[in-house]
């Protein structure tokens, strides 16, 4: 396995970069802005492909990376599914799985620092985000903080794993990179309480400064979305309401670009055709099934996936690859939802 651990100095955040061999796929968690030059630079020295990036929470500290990966990589995106960020590629919930190829994370709900934490599990190690720091617990006194709610991810959910399993946070200020379980339940001085309420007063009597980017990142933060807009204005989108009535239509091919867990968790759209978003540009090209297909049939190609972001990027590369019909469903399969169209489970 190829991992990664990589710090900026100014904001304290460590991301994570992890691969199961050179030459494959990758996904990096809770990158920062002014290091993506660096990132894809270290991708590219491991002969590897960034297919997805993450976010534990809405940080408050730094500017995501999330949507400069994106446009330079064409990356999903991914957040879980309590955050207010406007658009990300795909979100995920407890008991989903983080996965790329030959490495999956199983995802824990730990709010408390923020409303929409999370943490990611491997088998022998924990990508805590804020919600547990290595002798220290994120602050919980903003964006929707709740002590009460952080007590239960830490004592009921993080405590709970073996206590080898490694513990590795977004957040250090005193230059330490890993712990275990263990050592956070023996020496994290927050986890000597005797009980919740002593907990809570502890985490209220904090009475921290705000940190210092907080009121530029959070309103930055909140807006990674694709410009989905763009697609439509070159008349490459259509909205669910028109796409329900071409569900059927012999001139149009459905093509679904969601992962084979979203769509046995929300369902599909009748008659599509699956062709995972990172297969795409095989996909595409000549000789590929896609662009096959639409040579062959002239089919209008309409993608869809989530929340529109990676459709709306595979339109622009099959526009770029000479595929000419292809568009796609604005808002993906959440505006189908909320149109009402129907879904085969």
């Amino acid at each position: 396995m190829i991992f990664r651990q990589l710090f900026d100095s100014v904001s304290g955040t460590y991301t994570y970069l992890l691969a199961s061999r050179r030459g494959g796929e990758a996904l990096i968690i809770d990158p920062v802005l002014e290091k993506v030059d660096r990132y894809i630079q270290l991708v590219n020295e491991l002969d590897l492909k960034l297919v997805k990036a993450v976010d534990t929470h809405l940080h408050a500290d730094h500017i995501t990376g999330l949507g400069a990966l994106r446009d330079r990589t064409q990356c999903i995106t991914v957040m879980g599914d309590k955050s207010k960020v406007d658009v990300v590629s795909m979100r995920l919930s407890e008991g989903d799985k983080l996965t790329i190829e030959g490495v999956a994370l199983d995802v824990l709900y730990t709010p408390g620092h923020t409303d929409d934490s999370y943490s990611f599990l491997m088998k022998d190690r924990v990508f805590t985000g804020d919600t547990l720091l290595i002798r220290g617990t994120g602050r919980t006194d903003f964006q929707n903080g709740d002590p009460r709610a952080q007590y239960d991810s830490i004592f009921n959910k993080l405590l709970k794993l073996p206590d080898e399993t490694m513990v590795f946070p977004a957040h250090d200020y005193k230059g330490e990179t890993v712990s275990t379980i263990g050592e956070e339940r023996t020496f994290n001085p927050r986890l000597q309480v005797k009980s919740l309420d002593q907990y809570v007063t502890l985490m209220n009597g904090l009475n921290l400064p705000n940190p210092k980017m907080m009121d530029v990142a959070v309103p930055a933060n909140m807006r990674v979305g694709f410009a989905q807009e763009a697609i439509a204005q070159r008349g490459w989108a259509v909205s669910a309401a028109d796409a329900i009535k071409l569900v059927g239509r012999p001139d149009v091919a459905l093509i679904d670009l969601r992962e084979k867990s979203e769509r046995e968790k929300h369902g599909v759209i009748p008659g599509s055709l699956h062709a995972p978003y990172p297969d795409l540009q095989d996909n595409i090209r000549p000789g590929g099934m896609l662009h096959e297909l639409a040579a062959a049939t002239g089919k209008r190609m309409l993608f869809y996936c989530a929340f529109g972001e990676r459709s709306a990027m595979a339109v622009q590369a099959a526009q770029d690859s000479g595929i000419g019909t292809a568009c796609h469903i604005h808002g993906g399969i959440d505006a189908w939802k909320k149109a009402d169209g129907a879904l085969a489970h």
